[in-house]
């Protein structure tokens, strides 16, 4: 098959009231995939009508969880693109790997699919245009998979923000502290039964199959994954930057490395980012890092428990607020009185649903446009890493302020026919 996918044929029904089902098609169906699966089985008037993989294995395991709960056995499909050829779909699901999220959503787009899409949606800033530019186009309902944005706690700490609450705002920090161990060396090596790789690769260069270029690690490659500051970061780097109020930056810094591990992982296991913003002429600053290994917990984040150390801090002239998990709390004042705060569960996916039925776009609480341009700030600093510099962007341009170099970076050779068009 090509990639002339239906794109003349982009209205498809929509869901014409509240008790209509919407029938969803899951892609990708590894880790994140499981999640995917678990929270539409369990949604009223939802059908899972299908499911795609280009592994047998994770096909398999769904299938037999969805069986177990009496869920009506959905199509498979091994091909994204046939999966958008059937009419008995109308939304898809997207937890592939980074690498494939911008082209599978267009092709969605171009079908007449609504669209929920893991996080990053994009693996570089042109994709970032390419996806936002196929939702508009094609009219189509499409969230990225920043699930925070749906928790009304979390949602009720940007509105304070917003009124006052501590202050002027002037900085916001992002933190991912997860422990993370070696991922080792792994060989080159046959791939394995029921593994169609090359559909795997898609967009990506041709590379031999190893273990560690495959699940989960995938990650740690530029290739396919953006480093942590991509997988787990870009939540805390999309709350800090939405909490904070921005949208493109300035400036852009980033330093880091890999450290105490000699491995195949190519991306940073640690990596401290800066970013300057222009707000009505004044200045606000955003942080961001990612550690890899044994960390002290910060502003009470995860206190009291062993590990992982993931939120964020925004300090205003009169107090700061800390978003740890599902829950917020601040200190005002001086002396650091309590302030508000609460506890609040994310509820993502039903936002989706509802904006698919009511042709909403505006009521997404990450729609398309929100999710790429914080998926651009981890590209950013993603550049800045590698080069080794600052860079300077002009968010009108789209482009890194002279600098050939980095702007050579915004994109990436496509492997046919696996191209991210220029012209959605």
């Amino acid at each position: 098959m090509g990639t002339a996918i239906i794109a003349g044929n982009a209205v498809v029904r929509g869901v014409q009231s509240p008790n209509d089902t919407v029938r969803v098609g899951i892609a990708g169906l590894g880790g994140r995939g499981s999640a995917h699966v678990s929270a539409w089985a369990a949604m009223k008037n939802v059908q899972i009508a299908g499911l795609c993989d280009v592994d047998e294995t994770h096909v398999g395991e769904k299938m037999n969880a969805l069986e177990a709960k009496g869920v009506s056995r959905p199509t498979v499909y091994t091909d994204f693109r046939q999966m958008l050829e059937s009419k008995d779909i109308d939304a898809v699901s997207i937890a592939s790997p980074n690498h494939w999220h911008t082209l599978q959503t267009i092709w969605a787009c171009q079908a007449g699919k609504d669209v929920y899409v893991e996080k990053p949606c994009s693996h570089n800033v042109f994709e970032s245009q390419q996806i936002v530019a196929a939702a508009r186009k094609y009219n189509r309902m499409v969230q990225q998979g920043s699930q925070n944005r749906s928790n009304p706690a979390l949602r009720e700490a940007v509105e304070r923000m917003r009124s006052g609450e501590i202050g002027e705002l002037y900085m916001a920090r992002g933190l991912c502290y997860k422990w993370r161990d070696t991922i080792g060396k792994t060989p080159v090596e046959p791939v394995p039964p029921g593994v169609d790789y090359d559909l795997w690769l898609g967009p990506a260069p041709k590379r031999p199959f190893t273990k560690n270029r495959f699940h989960y690690n995938w990650h740690w490659f530029w290739d396919t994954g953006n480093g942590d500051i991509g997988n787990q970061g870009i939540h805390e780097i999309d709350k800090a930057r939405w909490g904070l109020g921005v949208t493109h930056p300035t400036k852009v810094t980033a330093i880091g490395g890999k450290f105490m591990f000699d491995d195949d992982q190519e991306t940073p296991n640690t990596i401290s980012a800066a970013y300057e913003f222009d707000v009505d002429g004044k200045k606000r600053m955003m942080t961001f890092e990612v550690r890899h290994w044994i960390s002290p917990h910060e502003a009470g984040i995860a206190e009291g428990t062993p590990g992982n150390t993931v939120g964020n801090q925004y300090y205003g002239s009169k107090g700061y607020l800390v978003m740890d998990g599902g829950r917020y709390y601040s200190y005002l004042g001086k002396d650091h009185q309590p302030g508000p705060g609460a506890q609040g569960r994310e509820e993502h996916f039903a936002n989706f649903l509802d904006a698919v039925r009511s042709r909403k776009r505006e009521s997404l609480n990450c729609e398309i446009e929100e999710g790429a341009l914080s998926c651009n700030l981890v590209h950013l600093a993603n550049i800045s890493y590698r080069l080794g510099r600052t860079v300077h962007w002009d968010p009108k341009k789209m482009e890194c302020v002279g600098d050939a170099e980095a702007n050579r970076m915004l994109t990436r050779d496509y492997r046919k026919p696996f191209v991210v068009p220029e012209r959605v």
